[in-house]
């Protein structure tokens, strides 16, 4: 039989790296089936055994009010794990011990993980173990500081101590008076009955039936026990009538009753509050005037970070990509004898063109990923949800909501199944809508490009404002639908822990990283894959009579061409009003990524064939990419340091100079293929290089405002119905439309 061990706890509490020191690389991530909440499970070898762990969500209590909290609670009752590690914050041992005592109700054989004690030692506060250990009936209490690995052999000692030998007895608070009574009463009458003790433990679901717990309502309706319901009904009246408090209130608070009591035997308090570190940092970071622009800062130096940063190695992988492997790619076939067929031109300037001008801006989302995940693991973008909780209650949501349009940050998909984190549904519903106005990482190889085209060093403001125009018009959409749709309906109230700051660790970083960009990666071996293929495919068909064969047609004659331009007059109000720029958006609905990938495809195929065929040796190019990569990694240390007078620079009537470490005959700036074409395209389409300019950024504003991939409208569809999806359809292809016809007409009266 399989040793399960179950890893619970509230959010912020240490509880993932745990599981990541406990399973290192041996780990499976997935969903919860029939969810699409993130489901991680590894192994753990301890001796000659291998024990399954499974991390479960983030949850407060066992109460049915989150997908999170019925996921944890259904794990534990269905699959009846070996034990559950409750990972505890030391310094907030009380509100913690709440979804202990639920655990223990279950029946469960459990392990406190007393996780973060350095942080309570910084408070003065101090917890005897053992005596909390046996209090609590003799389960194992580890003290640990998960972060830095001290008590995790503990724990495993631990896990398998409670594996071998589980204990008989479990402690659980005791209900008192006509409270008590009652589950007495109502858990015999469920005693009486085989088919419900098999599935539950009887005093657990009288306590869940005279809370009004509606998902074990419902299951018990299933079964037909009405007799059982109507019984826990007339308790609960008859409760209410002898204490003039619900069941549901009384419980809650003999729970804490039972907890303080025990709290007050263990935990010795200083004699006066400390201020800690992170206490002093939240004055400033989280003040109700500072804390905005603070926040603002954090994002222009993530966005400054993610382009300017990365600018270096995503020249290097164009180079790379466009350049050596395409030629390999063309040499393979010529030396197969397929040099001029339709095969190698579909490897070349299908596959090889097309994917290999998304996989370029890999760098790019790894130098995102990272700055988010820094952010993340170092306790900021808590802070940050508790910053944007007034702004976001301005249309209507709270801070809870803004966690959402973070993940949407990084994906338009995990960040509409993040909103079932959210109690009501009003909430979510809107969050859904509103996630989709951020820029996700799939829209950002479209700013990359197009800043490094048209704006070279600066391309990082072009970045910035493109994610402040979709906060600002999610704010502006929000609020339009807070006084229409939702018309007097006021937002939930929020509640949120804020933890305590900690110094990112690099192996952490590093997984939610590789975990971000591998998904990606996936993508362009799926979705971009075919897309390009499709695409070369309908580029390489002539689109009228007599303009070429196929494989033999050019561009601007293919089908391609001729389907994008039917719809391109749309866009001349905006300025880029050519079949290239409307293709491109057209092959965009699949996915973001493939805009960058179908120019790529349209603009510099036959131009990198061109270049390919220049003779070299193998040995030259390897050597050559090598001697590139280590100037770009040169580079890209010249780029972060000059992050700082860059920002500095932006204050009025101060130019601090910027490091150059090859000279100035280095700076004059050197335009991929793509970019050269973007902007001889733009500027054509435009009628000079001023409008082009102005043409480009209100292409960005369409690809950020219109409808997002097909998987993310797949997945609203799931959450909130096709008619909701529909809506948002039409609202957001109109709203790009309008949006970006508005930034081209304006802008030109002052050009």
């Amino acid at each position: 039989m399989t040793v399960m061990i179950a890893l619970a706890g509230n959010p912020n509490v240490g509880k993932s790296t745990i599981f990541n020191a406990l399973t290192g690389s041996r780990q499976h991530v997935g969903n919860w089936p029939g969810k699409t909440v993130e489901k991680k499970e590894g192994r753990l070898r301890v001796a000659n055994e291998e024990i399954l762990i499974v991390d479960l969500p983030g949850a407060y209590s066992l109460t049915a009010y989150s997908i999170e909290e019925i996921i944890t609670r259904d794990f534990i009752i269905n699959e009846r794990p070996t034990a559950v590690v409750a990972v505890v914050d030391a310094s907030n041992l009380e509100r913690n011990l709440y979804l202990v005592a639920q655990v223990l109700e279950l029946e469960t054989p459990v392990i406190i993980a007393l996780n973060m004690t350095d942080v309570a030692n910084s408070r003065g506060l101090k917890i005897d173990a053992r005596r909390l250990s046996q209090r609590m009936g003799g389960i194992p209490v580890v003290e640990m500081v998960g972060n830095r690995s001290l008590g995790m052999d503990q724990l495993k000692q631990a896990i398998t101590q409670v594996s071998e030998h589980p204990p008989q007895a479990l402690p659980q608070a005791q209900y008192k008076g006509v409270l008590g009574q009652e589950l007495v009463a109502l858990a015999a009458q469920i005693v009486a009955n085989p088919a419900l003790t098999a599935c539950y433990q009887p005093n657990w679901l009288a306590t869940k039936l005279l809370e009004n717990d509606e998902a074990v309502i419902e299951a018990i309706e299933a079964q037909g026990e009405t007799s059982l319901l109507q019984a826990a009904a007339a308790a609960q009246e008859r409760i209410e009538a002898a204490t003039g408090e619900d069941a549901e209130t009384l419980i809650a608070d003999q729970r804490y009753t039972f907890i303080g009591t025990l709290v007050e035997s263990v935990l010795e308090r200083p004699s006066q509050s400390i201020l800690t570190t992170s206490d002093k940092i939240d004055e400033i970071v989280t003040h109700r005037i500072w804390g905005l622009p603070i926040f603002l800062l954090m994002m222009w130096l993530v966005f400054q970070f993610t382009a300017n940063v990365s600018a270096p190695f995503l020249d290097w992988v164009d180079g790379f990509m466009n350049g050596t492997v395409y030629g390999w790619g063309g040499a393979l076939m010529a030396a197969l004898g397929l040099g001029d067929t339709w095969l190698a031109a579909l490897i070349t300037d299908g596959i090889i063109a097309g994917v290999g001008g998304v996989l370029v801006f890999v760098p790019v989302l790894l130098f995102l990923y990272f700055a988010l995940a820094v952010l993340e693991d170092s306790g900021y973008m808590a802070r940050a949800a508790f910053v944007m909780d007034r702004v976001m209650r301005w249309m209507g949501l709270h801070g809870k909501s803004f966690l959402p349009l973070i993940v949407g940050f990084g994906c338009t998909v995990p960040a509409v199944y993040a909103t079932r984190t959210l109690e009501n549904e009003k909430d979510r519903k809107l969050t859904g809508f509103l996630a989709t106005f951020m820029s996700c990482g799939a829209r950002l190889p479209v700013y990359v490009v197009f800043g490094a085209a048209f704006f070279g060093t600066a391309s990082g403001n072009l970045i910035f404002a493109m994610y402040l125009v979709g906060i600002g018009v999610a704010l502006a959409t929000g609020f339009a639908l807070k006084h229409t749709v939702y018309k007097g309906q006021p937002p939930a109230p929020f509640v949120m822990e804020l933890p305590p700051y900690r110094a990112p660790r690099p192996r952490d970083v590093w997984r939610q990283m590789w975990e971000r960009v591998q998904g990606f990666l996936i993508k362009a071996s799926t979705v971009i894959l075919a897309v390009s293929t499709v695409l070369w495919l309908l580029m390489a068909i002539p689109g009228r009579a007599n303009v070429g064969s196929f494989n033999d047609v050019a561009a601007e004659d293919s089908l391609f061409a001729v389907v994008s331009g039917g719809i391109a007059p749309i866009f001349r109000p905006a300025g880029f009003g050519s079949w290239e720029a409307s293709g491109s958006l057209l092959t965009g609905f699949m996915a973001k990524e493939v805009v960058v990938g179908t120019m790529n495809q349209i603009y510099i195929g036959e131009e990198v064939a061109n270049d390919a065929a220049e003779a070299t040796t193998f040995g030259e190019e390897v050597g050559s990419a090598l001697l590139g990569f280590g100037e770009a990694a040169v580079l890209t240390v010249q780029e972060v340091l000059n992050i700082a007078p860059r920002t500095i620079n932006l204050l009025p009537g101060i130019e601090i100079g910027e490091f150059n470490f090859f000279g100035t005959e280095e700076t004059v700036e050197d335009n991929t293929r793509l970019e050269a074409a973007l902007i001889g395209s733009f500027t054509r389409s435009a009628g000079s290089a001023e409008l082009g300019a102005l043409a480009a950024v209100a292409f960005n504003v369409f690809v950020l405002l219109y409808v997002p991939c097909m998987v993310a409208v797949a997945a609203m569809r799931q959450e909130f119905g096709s008619r909701w999806t529909w809506a948002q359809i039409g609202y957001t292809l109109g709203l790009a439309w309008v949006a970006a016809v508005v930034v081209f007409q304006v802008g030109k009266l002052f050009i």
